[in-house]
């Protein structure tokens, strides 16, 4: 899905266990346990890697059940990437992914981290508040 005057690709699927924790902590995101990603990653609905030369730049995932309930995390991009258009492409391909494969009426969640609402905003995010508060729980 690139041109030819286009030095990014983007290819469906996830990155290895070392490039999502690299991305995801380059990025400015939380590490997580490598244990944790190998049993997680796996379980992702649908997902998706920016490559530059070949190297992953960027990333982000769809989990859920498959019917309902859908979640849209690990949505980053390397700092020296950002600015080009990236997370846009990123929300666009899972959002299409969403479009065409989630049952109609199926709710998608994502947490938005400082100004990235603004991104979700662009593909009919809204906030929750005051009706639901989004929470979570560290174990």
């Amino acid at each position: 899905m690139n041109s030819d005057n286009d030095p990014y690709e983007m290819r469906v699927g996830v990155p290895s266990v070392a490039t999502f924790r690299r991305l995801r902590t380059a990025s400015g995101m939380s590490d997580r346990p490598a244990a944790a990603v190998a049993a997680g990653l796996p379980n992702t609905w649908f997902g998706v890697t920016v490559e530059y030369g070949g190297a992953p730049v960027g990333m982000g995932r769809i989990i859920g059940d498959g019917g309902v309930i859908y979640q849209i995390v690990d949505v980053c991009v390397l700092p020296e990437h950002q600015g080009r258009g990236l997370g846009k492409r990123i929300m666009a391909r899972l959002t299409a992914e969403l479009e065409q494969r989630a049952e109609k009426g199926a709710y998608v969640s994502l947490i938005a981290d400082g100004e990235a609402h603004r991104l979700y905003a662009q593909y009919g995010f809204v906030g929750t508040a005051p009706a639901s508060v989004g929470m979570h729980r560290l174990v």
